[in-house]
């Protein structure tokens, strides 16, 4: 099967990364990564996501020509997903929504951490409109911009892992992490706080190769 990730901002780095970390999900399957050019460096609320959607449109006749099995777009603010869905040749799923479905699995509460406070209204929307008011304890804001959280760090970790505990703190059995810039993070932020991370990026990956079988 044939996964194309789509990375609503213009930022090459983060759809390399969020790439490496799909190919290693969902082996035997072949990933791809295109990135937005005509979108935002990064997607920090509802404006910048606006301006992301026209860009994300034009590829999709690029994608129906690639003959891709399933679209991932990748922003956990799932940029795009209704115009997308209904334009596209074949089945699209956000890193937010995979995420969201995955931890209701796992956990009975579950809390989101994002970066900046602009992103937790458009999240806190997609929680209602996916459902998820009633599992969800929070979304909580780090203050770590996008692309400072892509080039990760010591003091990028240790705000994560502050923002981790507070979900906790607040009754979340299980912690989203909601940036997709915070993927490659995961393993080393599970190990130093022990919560168990619900990855969009991974979660995209198992679900839309579940999709792409129909």
């Amino acid at each position: 099967m044939r996964l194309l990730y789509m990375n609503p901002n213009s930022t090459e780095a983060m759809t390399d990364s969020m790439v490496s970390v799909a190919r290693e999900t969902a082996r035997g399957d072949e990933v791809l990564g295109w990135t937005n050019h005509l979108g935002p460096p990064s997607i920090q609320g509802p404006e910048d996501g606006e301006a992301a959607v026209e860009g994300l449109l034009a590829l999709l006749p690029e994608a129906r020509a690639a003959a891709a099995d399933a679209i991932v777009i990748g922003c956990f603010d799932d940029t795009g997903l209704g115009p997308l869905q209904a334009a596209a040749h074949c089945p699209v799923i956000g890193i937010g929504q995979a995420a969201m479905s995955l931890a209701s699995l796992q956990s009975d509460r579950f809390g989101i951490v994002t970066t900046l406070d602009v992103s937790v209204p458009v999240i806190e929307t997609n929680v209602d409109c996916y459902g998820f008011r009633r599992a969800c304890v929070g979304v909580f804001a780090s203050g770590l911009p996008v692309l400072e959280v892509e080039r990760g760090g010591q003091d990028v970790e240790d705000r994560l892992a502050m923002a981790i505990a507070n979900a906790e703190v607040a009754g979340a059995d299980a912690v989203v992490l909601g940036c997709a810039g915070m993927s490659r993070l995961r393993r080393r932020l599970s190990a130093r706080t022990g919560s168990l991370l619900i990855d969009g990026v991974v979660a995209s990956a198992f679900i839309s190769q579940a999709l792409a079988c129909r």
